[in-house]
């Protein structure tokens, strides 16, 4: 394992986290619907978690947690404004915009898990693989709001 490599894997799932809790924080101020407000704060607070968990690991590896978003993550964020903007706060727009939000981290955790095995201990792949489940059930949350069902 190389500790490095270890950090830079975290903190890209610090940064995709980092991009989940301002996109819910943005979707909750696009929509007008309460029990759509309650379910952004309960899956930014699942990233959050996953967060401090992740922060955690890199700290204790004797690296530096990235802080803030990914670029692209921004412009989604603005785009979200933008198409609220213009759908009028459309219940089914938020959604597909959350939607598409966890499958980009539900991608970067899939893509972390496999391309570094070497460089993550058992300990972090199985916190990664758990993390990578509450956000799956998240993604579920949402797409069953959205008129489907669930990921596999």
């Amino acid at each position: 394992m190389i500790k490095e490599q270890s950090i830079d894997a975290l903190n890209t799932l610090i940064e995709i986290n980092n991009d989940r809790i301002e996109g819910y924080n943005t979707a909750s101020k696009e929509t007008e619907d309460a029990d759509l407000k309650t379910l952004f704060y309960q899956l930014g607070n699942t990233s959050k978690k996953c967060n401090d968990a992740l922060i955690n690991q890199v700290t204790t590896l004797g690296g530096k947690p990235i802080e803030g978003t990914k670029t692209t993550g921004k412009i989604y964020r603005i785009w979200m404004d933008f198409k609220a903007m213009v759908t009028g706060k459309d219940r089914t727009a938020i959604l597909n915009s959350c939607e598409y939000g966890e499958t980009v981290a539900i991608d970067a955790y899939d893509s972390v898990l496999n391309n570094n095995d070497d460089d993550l201990t058992a300990e972090q792949k199985t916190m990664l693989n758990l993390q990578l489940d509450s956000i799956k059930a998240d993604y579920s949350k949402v797409k069953s709001l959205n008129g489907f069902t669930s990921v596999q």
